[in-house]
């Protein structure tokens, strides 16, 4: 009878609980796409999270703090170890020093004095700003605002040199450099013009070797005293236009755009005294100039040597050459070779120790990792191995002989911090929480900024000693409108291939998911070479788009092939002279795995990527039967069609592959279209142009294939008009709940196997 009565006493608070529990579930809403798209009713599922901080010194940092309800931001100086906040300068003051400027309406003045755009120089004690074209500096000390120049036309470009005494840019196509004090301007280059540029990147270096977003094609010396510059003759590059058909003039756009097998353009290095003089030209002519990319510069400490790499146009092998600026002698002191290629983005300018030896990246054991080296070259160790990644190095304190740097050690869906000594022992995982950090390190290495998130938190922002400890939560970043919407927690699940390779998954299922009914599957992917899309971190407004076509009632299934997981140079080897094959078996294995869950009606499976991800798309339509609709965005629907550096490091000249392009480019197979397709695509996407799905739609036509097909006007590779993206995802969601029909009785196993 005790017994009895004690298991009531347990059993009305456990009942109750579940009572509680799911009164609080019926009371969570729905997501709807106004909540995720609409400009002017979405919720911020994001929170305000700092912007990525910049240290100012080993013990500050700036904080471009957003400034309430009138927009912009109010630039802070932080103590790092108190958390302590002032201005970094005066806003009104420099409002006020720009608004006696003639011309400046206060509107304008108030903009600059708030804009999270400014230029600092090292000491954030300067900021470039641009007015009506020209360059000014305001310099907080005295809140003065100095103009800079005074000729017509856009200055790009610009920096402050390492001193912060002068300011260079990039002002119609020639380098200039200007002296604060004095305000004595000199061109340092006279020769450039349409498709002569210097100290500006063309097209493919920017998108493909230096980093979108990173046009920027020249290198101050540490010492401030010369700038090292490269020059991109685009002359024998071929053109593309693109065409903005909605004013009543069209707005037609040319790009210097070297597709495979077309003529690259041709750089050349140089160097250059700041005060002014002519340019020398660094002696590269044991290299081809049609068949070589220069796709690295950089300084030694001393500013007496230029460090930079060269590729051959294929990427099969890159050089580490060094320069003597002072006679004008280089040398190779590295070599990398590689049985497929060598990507760029594997290696980084050498970081330079005390003694003159240098830390080098390099894939070539098949996984990206760190290597020691001589001054002249001589490997002396590898200091990081195993089967993982080092993602990021951020820098060595010779003073106790750490390195930092960030990795996939711990966690191949994650990234972590780490530091190990420089003679590869005593590797220490920094960071704690599982998810992905982000750090970044104060000058010295005492503290760093971590920028945490994982599959269901947004962004959060915490200050750490080197050693991991937390000091302080910069900002916890609580999104409280998470908690209203009857969101589904994410499944991580590893599916093997055919052949053994280990897939990383993720998958949604519906918040009032019953095991006993059966789904259909919306897959998104990419696909391309190391290109993860499994990741334990914050997604953003795709991660409740995925959650808001769970709750209509779809299984949201994202899996990453082999070539594009992320687990080590190696894995991305098989796509060699051969896209699309591989990536989609991989894919249908990771289905087959999916097919076999009881829950899973496998007659009712779509797909949907942009760029590769649309090209895989486009491709598993055409080359598979395990689709019942697909949704191809900014679609390569013909590899002849994309850039040189790109596509040749992958799959070679088109000239000596015919076979592989063909096979490789959807545009080709049209003919064997299964399901419905529906291509999407910028009208003046200057990256995957718009020809290759006007080329696809082509000849789906002469093959009698019925498809739909969307263009957006004034939008290139990505859409960025808040009213335009809601458009497209109207549209997607439509034609995925027309073609994969949640809700519908499923098909027998039997009828879906067949």
């Amino acid at each position: 009878m005790a017994l009895e009565t004690s298991r009531r006493r347990v059993w009305l608070p456990i009942a109750l609980i579940f009572i509680v529990v799911g009164t609080a579930r019926a009371q969570q809403t729905l997501l709807t796409l106004d909540d995720i798209y609409d400009p002017n009713t979405r919720i911020n599922f994001n929170g305000n999270p700092p912007p990525r901080l910049a240290w100012i010194d080993q013990a500050h940092y700036a904080w471009p703090r957003q400034a309430g309800e009138r927009g912009g931001v109010d630039w802070m100086k932080v103590d790092a170890a108190t958390g302590n906040v002032q201005p970094l300068f005066d806003a009104a003051k420099m409002e006020a020093a720009i608004g006696r400027l003639q011309g400046v309406a206060p509107d304008e003045a108030r903009r600059l004095a708030h804009s999270r755009d400014l230029i600092f120089n090292e000491k954030y004690s300067a900021a470039i700003l641009t007015i009506a074209d020209d360059l000014y500096v305001y310099q907080t000390a005295d809140d003065r605002v100095v103009r800079l120049t005074e000729e017509p036309g856009e200055k790009e470009h610009s920096s402050f040199s390492p001193d912060g005494n002068f300011v260079a840019f990039v002002y119609r196509n020639n380098l200039h450099v200007v002296d604060i004090a004095t305000r004595r301007e000199s061109a340092l280059t006279t020769d450039g013009a349409a498709k002569i540029l210097n100290g500006k990147l063309d097209w493919v270096y920017e998108e493909e070797i230096y980093g979108r977003g990173q046009s920027r094609g020249y290198w101050w010396s540490p010492d401030s005293s010369r700038i090292a510059f490269l020059q991109i003759d685009d002359r024998p590059v071929s053109t593309f236009l693109t065409i903005d058909d909605i004013p009543y003039g069209q707005t037609v756009e040319t790009w210097e755009y070297p597709r495979a097998g077309d003529p690259n353009p041709i750089a050349r290095l140089g160097v250059v005294r700041a005060a002014g003089g002519t340019p020398s030209w660094i002696d590269t002519s044991k290299y081809s100039a049609a068949d070589s990319l220069i796709v690295r510069v950089g300084w030694t400490p001393d500013s007496r040597k230029l460090a930079y790499e060269v590729q051959n146009r294929t990427q099969t092998w890159l050089d580490l050459d060094i320069a003597d600026t002072t006679a004008n002698a280089s040398s190779t002191i590295l070599r990398e070779t590689g049985r497929f290629w060598i990507n760029s983005e594997d290696t980084t300018s050498p970081t330079w120790l005390d003694d003159g030896s240098f830390l080098w990246q390099s894939g070539r054991s098949g996984w990206h990792h760190l290597y020691h080296y001589s001054a002249g070259g001589t490997l002396l160790k590898q200091v990081t191995d195993g089967k993982w990644e080092l993602r990021r190095l951020h820098g060595i304190d010779e003073a106790t002989g750490w390195i930092y740097f960030s990795g996939t050690e711990h966690s191949g869906i994650g990234n972590d911090v780490y530091r190990i000594k420089r003679d590869g022992t005593g590797l220490q995982r920094l960071s704690k929480a599982e998810g992905m950090h982000n750090a970044r390190f104060s000058p010295g290495f005492a503290y760093y900024v971590d920028s945490w998130s994982d599959a269901t938190t947004p962004a959060q922002t915490r200050l750490h000693k080197n050693d991991g400890s937390q000091v302080r939560i910069i900002d916890e970043n609580q999104v409280a409108a998470l908690a209203r919407y009857r969101l589904s927690k994410p499944e991580f699940v590893q599916v093997k291939t055919r052949d053994g390779f280990v897939m990383e998954a993720m998958m949604i299922k519906p918040p009032d998911f019953d095991p006993s009914r059966r789904y259909p599957v919306y897959q998104f992917t990419y696909g391309g070479p190391h290109a993860p899309l499994v990741r334990n971190s914050w997604g953003g407004t795709d991660y409740l788009y995925h959650q808001f076509l769970a709750q209509k009632g779809i299984i949201v299934w994202i899996c990453d092939n082999r070539t594009a997981s992320g687990k080590g140079v190696e894995s991305t080897w098989p796509v060699f002279k051969s896209f699309g094959e591989l990536e989609l078996r991989d894919i249908e294995d990771g289905l087959g795995w999916l097919k076999q869950q009881p829950w899973v009606d496998g007659s009712r499976i779509g797909i949907h990527g942009w760029s590769y991800g649309g090209f895989m798309t486009s491709y598993a339509l055409t080359h598979s039967t395990s689709f019942a609709m697909g949704i191809a965005g900014g679609t390569v629907a013909d590899w002849r069609n994309y850039d040189t550096v790109y596509t040749e490091r992958y799959m070679g000249l088109p000239q000596e592959n015919p076979d592989g392009y063909l096979k490789s480019s959807p545009r080709w197979a049209a003919k064997d279209l299964h399901g419905a397709l529906l291509l999407v695509h910028g009208a003046i996407d200057d990256n995957v142009h718009v020809a290759n799905t006007l080329q696809f739609a082509y000849e789906l036509q002469k093959a009698q294939k019925p498809f739909r097909l969307m263009l957006y006007p004034k939008s290139r590779h990505g859409l960025t008009d808040p009213v335009l993206i809601k458009h497209l995802r109207t549209t997607m969601v439509d034609f995925i709940l027309e073609h994969l029909k949640p809700g519908e009785p499923a098909r027998s196993r039997t009828a879906a196997a067949e």
